[in-house]
Order: structure tokens, then C-alpha cells, then sequence
């Protein structure tokens, strides 16, 4: 099992920045993929930026340009930097991780942007 604790969300005005910090315990071997997902209020669950083992990155179109994932494998975390935020980022944003093809998700973090 993979334990992800996610934290750092928050309020934010429009145009500010926040960065989330995904700490990943438990049976971390071998975890290739981690990454981020979004949630807004009555909408499904969306890739917002993902990060494999081997550097590479994938980031939703909405988010390009304004959002930076980055790992620190020694210390099994992902991190996820938002600047620019606009009022349609506002969602709970979820760490994910794939370990032999199965996916492991956090509680998620709320983010709130105002305008």
C-alpha cells in the first residue's frame, strides 16, 4: 500500500500562487508515475499534471504555462506550484501515485481563488 498526504492548499486571490506538497510513505519502491488531479463542485476528476519516474511531465492544456510539477524522489514527494491562479482553478486537488498499475489517491486539499 501507498499511503499520499497532501497539504498546502488554501485561499488565494486571483493572480496569486500557492504550492502543494505531496508526502508519499508506505511501499514507495517502484512508485513510477505521481501526479495531480482536480475536482471542482460538480464535475468529474481531472489530470491537471503528472510526473514519471523518468522526468517526464504532462500538463493539462488549462494549465500550461501557469503550473509547474516537480519530484523529489529521494524523499518520495511531489510538489505542484500554481502561479496566475484564476477563479476556475478553485477545486480539491488530489495526489496520485501508480505502483505496478494501481493507482493510490490522497484526501486531497482544497484550493480557493477569488476573483
Amino acid at each position: 500500500q501507498v499511503q499520499l498526504v497532501e497539504s498546502g492548499g488554501g485561499l488565494v486571490q486571483a493572480g496569486g500562487s500557492l504550492r502543494l506538497s505531496c508526502a508519499a510513505s508506505g511501499r514507495v519502491f517502484s512508485i513510477n508515475s505521481m501526479g495531480w488531479y482536480r475536482q471542482a463542485s460538480g464535475k468529474q476528476r481531472e489530470l491537471v499534471a503528472t510526473s514519471t519516474s523518468s522526468g517526464s511531465t504532462n500538463y493539462a492544456d488549462s494549465v500550461k504555462g501557469r503550473f509547474t510539477i516537480s519530484r523529489d524522489n529521494a524523499n518520495n514527494m511531489v510538489f505542484l506550484q500554481m502561479n496566475s491562479l484564476k477563479p476556475e482553478d478553485t477545486a480539491v486537488y488530489y495526489c496520485n501515485a501508480y505502483r505496478f498499475g494501481t493507482p493510490y489517491w490522497g484526501k486531497g486539499t482544497l484550493v480557493t481563488v477569488s476573483s
